[in-house]
């Protein structure tokens, strides 16, 4: 590796319920669902109605701010239902799998022999180019537009997230043509976000790449403090960032002029009786993949993707569209009497409120958790803890002051454009106020994305 660099703040969780390493193929769901709620920015205009055929790769709607910019079919049979929410927001676009793999052929050509604009349109009319994302806002980019370099995402450093050494083995071919596409699409600098744990050499020997070893805690996994340390994002630049799982797709796409809809993910958590890998087709119903695997015995909680940043679902409910992980953790929802006043020797903390906090930083035993909040939201203590897990040259309690108060100026001069909801995981965790500062900080992002139009 050319570059290594090290975070020095930052907060492993280590918990309970970690995937092992063998795979069980689940590549013939019921139902797949698209959810435009997944994708950041986008109003979907529908292409197909209920009970309209389609093929894998069938566009089953596009954006109206951005028309070019198309989502696809994952499998091929009917469209059973749309689920709409409050004013008729298009919440879900429900498939009916029909078994049968009938794929769009858009047709093979060499990478050679194609211009930039060939490129690009073939990613617009297969749905792969929503698979790329911009920081500032963490939406789709815009396809007249370029980014100032590009982060391939080679690790996750998030509670129980895929081993990417793994699910990547034995895939270099497409690897590296998916990374040749992109190089030749943008003609910008492709840093390949890598870590000590990668040991994969189908990753490390990646051509066509400046790669960099980052160090530290979590989350040195996120976008945004790699983004820090190899440029930082000023106002009026972009930067693009892709999952080298999505990476692999693109390669597919090219090397057999079908889109391949599969990928793999991790079921995890203490709830899961077997927690492993899963072969499984983009959107699909988790409910045959958890049936039978978990402790019926608690009222669960199903996350799409990690306990941190993951979204809430169903039993029944559907793999979010850039989620490679399924986490199952007891919902927590009961009372505590005295908590407070109980020595908490199994409680996580990383203060000194409970014994479990003098050791919580060092500490790589695994523990248990669950969603109990512990108390109530109330006003804002000035404790100081969120400085130390949070790894950027930002102060990171006035950012979240000025999303609130919707002050514009001062969320510019404090950094917003270098940030996402994510980066605020862990101080939602240790906040002794119970804030939900990731939907704070989501929305001062929001707020500053329709000001100034994008």
């Amino acid at each position: 590796m050319s570059k290594e660099i090290k975070i020095s703040k930052g907060l492993d969780i280590h918990l309970m319920g970690e995937a092992k390493q063998e795979t069980k193929e689940f590549l013939s769901p019921v139902t797949v669902a698209l959810k435009p709620l997944d994708y950041i920015g986008i109003t979907p205009k529908l292409l197909v109605n209920a009970g309209d055929r389609v093929e894998v790769g069938t566009p089953v709607f596009y954006s109206k701010e951005k028309p070019n910019i198309k989502f696809v079919s994952p499998v091929s049979g009917e469209v059973q239902e749309v689920k709409r929410g409050e004013k008729r927001v298009i919440q879900e676009i429900i498939i009916k799998n029909d078994g049968q793999n009938a794929a769009k052929d858009f047709g093979l050509s060499s990478l050679a022999d194609m211009s930039k604009e060939d490129i690009k349109s073939k990613m617009l009319e297969s749905g792969l180019w929503t698979l790329l994302r911009q920081r500032p806002y963490d939406v789709i980019p815009n396809e007249e537009s370029l980014p100032k370099y590009i982060i391939l995402k080679g690790f996750e450093s998030s509670p129980l997230a895929p081993d990417y050494n793994y699910i990547l083995k034995g895939e270099k071919a497409a690897l590296q043509l998916g990374i040749d596409v992109l190089k030749k699409l943008t003609e910008k600098t492709l840093y390949l976000s890598l870590n000590p744990q990668t040991k994969c050499e189908d990753i490390l020997s990646l051509q066509n790449v400046e790669k960099i070893c980052f160090k530290g805690k979590h989350p040195y996994g996120n976008v945004s403090v790699q983004a820090e340390k190899i440029s930082p994002i000023n106002k009026g630049e972009r930067i693009w960032y892709i999952s080298l799982v999505d990476v692999l797709t693109i390669g597919q796409f090219f090397l057999e002029g079908k889109y391949n809809p599969t990928k793999t993910i991790a079921l995890t958590g203490e709830e899961t009786l077997t927690p492993c890998y899963y072969r499984v087709v983009r959107g699909t119903c988790i409910e045959e993949i958890v049936q039978g695997n978990v402790n019926t015995e608690k009222h669960l909680r199903y996350i799409s993707g990690n306990v941190l940043t993951g979204t809430r679902i169903e039993a029944n409910g559907y793999l979010g569209a850039f989620d490679n992980q399924i986490t199952v953790i007891e919902e927590g929802d009961y009372k505590e009497g005295l908590g407070w006043v109980l020595p908490g020797f199994k409680k996580f903390s990383v203060s000194h409120t409970f014994p479990r906090g003098f050791f919580a930083r060092c500490s790589k035993k695994p523990f248990s958790i669950d969603s109990n909040m512990h108390g109530g939201e109330r006003a804002y203590v000035f404790t100081g803890e969120f400085e130390r897990v949070f790894p950027m040259d930002i102060y990171p309690l006035h950012l979240i002051k000025a999303c609130l108060t919707k002050d514009i100026d001062k969320m510019e001069e404090l950094g917003i454009y270098e940030v996402d909801a994510e980066d605020f995981a862990l101080c939602e965790v240790i906040d002794v106020s119970k804030t939900a500062i990731q939907t704070i900080v989501r929305n001062g992002l929001e707020l500053m994305r329709k000001e100034l139009g994008e």
